[in-house]
């Protein structure tokens, strides 16, 4: 018998995978959560304009997707994983154990926010965050796009987060009044 390989998805992996799995749950990480903590200076960002990307920061617990992979899958889709999620090596590759919709418990990739990187922007005030997500744009696309595609996601996944919700509020004024 082989060992099940899951990925843990909490930002853009929810939506946007980009690789091929054989099931996809709903998940529960227990120990961290979902944060705008990572500067981002590559897919939302620029060095001379940074953005902002979630990280899974220390403490609480996050609602987000895991997928398992198959086998004969897991070599790309870890190849993958590792340039998408790694770019500037702002995260800390781990096995976690998430506890998934059906009740199972798996263990799962996951990338958690290094507090030591440089790009560690650690617990900012909601009007911070959104001075920073206002206006930035990476390779990736508006930083706004991807807070509004995470706020979106959340809610189809009946996941109402208020914090998450008055920051894209808060952007969007930002973004008018521009």
């Amino acid at each position: 018998m082989t060992s099940e390989r899951w990925v843990f998805g909490y930002g853009s992996l929810m939506w946007r995978p980009g690789f091929p799995y054989v099931e996809r749950r709903t998940a529960t990480l227990h120990g961290r959560r979902r944060a705008f903590c990572i500067y981002s200076v590559h897919h939302r960002g620029t060095y001379a304009r940074p953005g902002l990307v979630l990280g899974l920061a220390p403490g609480g617990a996050c609602r987000g997707a895991a997928y398992r992979v198959a086998e004969d899958d897991w070599p790309g889709v870890y190849d993958y994983l590792m340039e998408r999620e790694q770019p500037t090596e702002t995260y800390v590759e781990a096995r976690r154990h998430v506890r998934l919709d059906d009740g199972r418990r798996v263990e799962s990739l996951c990338f958690l926010s290094d507090v030591r990187h440089a790009q560690w922007a650690g617990a900012l005030s909601l009007e911070r965050q959104a001075e920073l997500i206002a206006g930035a744009t990476g390779l990736s696309g508006r930083n706004v796009d991807y807070l509004r595609d995470l706020v979106e996601h959340l809610r189809e996944m009946n996941v109402r987060d208020a914090a998450m919700e008055r920051l894209l509020g808060m952007v969007e004024a930002r973004e008018l009044a521009a």
